[in-house]
């Protein structure tokens, strides 16, 4: 069985806990929260055993330990994150090494109207630079909002934009059992409500809105769209996964077996059959610079999950002649991860009449982050120029 995501059959039996929700009240970022358990609940220790995490060369025994951790729930990702941005602040990257200057930029969590405390970040122009729009980023399958993104958003206000993201309840450093999606329209509800407060506050409700979709993020920036069609400016999709292709999507009886045993393993996991990160990073020195995202989830994936990606893509698919703001759809030609031809089936599909399709010859899933400095120049500036021509001057 296979996504777009490489989805496979094989799992194995056994649950972990749920992390109980932290209720605080909102707050601006100063230190991550270091406590050992969720406030108003304890700590519990895994049931299934966690895939060890490779060590990353050139690392310190100490921290190697730390991110071989169990991630499972929040306060441990955060402290590793925090363990880690001084590493990382020096990675040999065009994402990092020619981030623009003077970027202003804060992070927060906040807790939502369902519990749960999501983190947020903002980027925005340097002092004197007016803000034409803002743009609302929606990570792919295991990351985050921040690493990479970090340096893409600083190029993108850098041009003027208001750049904003978050890590999806799970992900990142939101709260949330790591990589675990028990409803994937209950995640964009999620979006929704994160995104809807940020639009209204002063700094950015009277400009255009913008979303940013990439991977799996794309799924979830065009199911934001389908279920608030009159509210944004336009929608970037970067290798989108939108579609099952025929040949792999899974026969009716076995999907509905996966989805009842989901009912009853949920957070069980799925073992991959490949590294996708060989196959999404063309340069070979940029995968390895990944390797320090160390709070991306990168273990099997659990059953719910990939049955909600598996109904989410054909809940996506049985829409998209509904897709009608303007959209721009960038996709690597030879990307393995997700397939450029479905992107292809979007652009045809999508009943909006502004809208563009771009391939990169040679580029792998990750155009943004993995392939040769002057591509990820240009996918960025791309992204960039489209936004000018759709902001009024």
């Amino acid at each position: 069985m296979a996504l777009s995501l490489r989805l496979h059959h094989r799992f194995v039996q056994g649950q972990q806990p749920s992390e109980k929700p932290q209720r605080s009240p909102i707050r601006r970022l100063r230190m991550p929260d270091l406590g050992g358990a969720a406030k108003g609940g304890t700590a519990r220790r895994a049931l299934m055993p966690v895939a060890a995490r490779k060590a990353i060369e050139g690392v310190v025994e100490e921290l190697n330990s730390l991110a071989a951790q169990n991630l499972d729930f929040a306060p441990a990702r955060r402290r590793v994150r925090a363990a880690f941005l001084d590493v990382q602040q020096r990675l040999d990257h065009f994402l990092f090494k020619m981030a623009p200057k003077g970027i202003q930029e804060d992070e927060r969590y906040q807790v939502n109207s369902k519990g749960v405390e999501v983190f947020w970040k903002r980027w925005l122009p340097q002092a004197g630079v007016s803000t034409r729009a803002a743009l609302f980023f929606c990570h792919g399958y295991g990351d985050t909002c921040t690493f990479f993104f970090e340096g893409i958003a600083k190029r993108i206000a850098a041009s003027g934009y208001a750049v904003y993201a978050m890590d999806y309840p799970g992900f990142g450093l939101s709260q949330g059992l790591h990589g675990y999606i028990p409803s994937f329209d209950g995640m964009v509800d999620h979006v929704i409500e994160q995104y809807t407060l940020v639009r209204a506050t002063k700094e950015v409700r009277e400009l255009p809105h913008f979303l940013l979709g990439q991977s799996m993020g794309g799924a979830v920036a065009l199911k934001v769209h389908l279920k608030q069609p009159k509210e944004w400016d336009g929608v970037i999709l970067v290798a989108p996964m939108c579609k099952i292709a025929a040949d792999v999507t899974p026969p009716g009886p076995v999907l509905k077996a996966l989805t009842l045993m989901s009912y009853v393993l949920p957070e069980a996991k799925l073992f991959p059959q490949k590294d996708l990160g060989d196959l999404a990073f063309r340069d070979p020195m940029k995968r390895k610079v990944a390797e320090f995202n160390v709070i991306s989830y990168s273990d099997q994936m659990r059953l719910r999950t990939a049955v909600e990606l598996i109904k989410a893509t054909q809940d996506i698919e049985s829409q998209l002649e509904k897709v009608s703001s303007p959209v721009l759809i960038l996709h690597g030609a030879a990307d393995k991860v997700t397939d450029p031809n479905v992107s292809k089936f979007l652009y045809d599909k999508a009943s909006t009449k502004d809208k563009t399709l771009k391939l990169y010859e040679g580029g792998y899933h990750s155009i943004m982050e993995g392939e040769p400095d002057d591509r990820i120049e240009s996918v960025i500036n791309d992204i960039i120029a489209w936004l000018d021509s759709h902001c009024a001057l």
